[in-house]
């Protein structure tokens, strides 16, 4: 049976390459370029991407499994509706049919993936390690510290 193996968000922008830099410099997000200046970025255990758009605040959700055909079929046999399978190039793509009555789209990637964010916090320096590493910054270039 196809396992879900992860969610792909998408965060439509006005400002896509903004946002995308935002993602990738600030946030610090891992990121794969899948061609064109076309950032994908990983989250712990999620990906998040930057598409423009003509507004701010549009969302889209998907699940993403590891062979869509057998995830389509195994949803038939618990009597969920899905659409066909589309093979969109960056992925086969297929939408099923929430009880409410909404879509959503279930897909198996053919993009680069990025590596996940490991979720921890980078190592702190001992206080100590960091007074004497600013202390070296001050020392003029050819001075050594002094020993006591």
């Amino acid at each position: 049976m196809a396992r879900i193996i992860g969610a792909h968000s998408i965060l439509y922008s006005t400002k896509p390459e903004a946002d995308r830099a935002f993602l990738r410099d600030v946030i610090r997000l891992t990121h794969l370029d899948v061609g064109g200046g076309w950032l994908i970025f990983g989250l712990p255990p999620s990906e998040v991407a930057v598409h423009p758009g003509e507004k701010n605040d549009v969302h889209e959700f998907y699940l993403m499994c590891d062979d869509v055909e057998s995830f389509v079929s195994s949803m038939e046999k618990k009597k969920v509706p899905c659409g066909p399978v589309r093979n969109l190039g960056w992925g086969m793509l297929t939408t099923l049919t929430l009880p409410g009555g909404g879509k959503l789209g279930v897909y198996q990637p053919r993009h680069g993936r990025p590596k996940p964010m490991s979720g921890k916090a980078p190592a702190k320096k001992p206080a100590a390690a960091k007074k004497n590493a600013a202390a070296a910054k001050r020392r003029p270039a050819g001075r050594k510290k002094r020993a006591r």
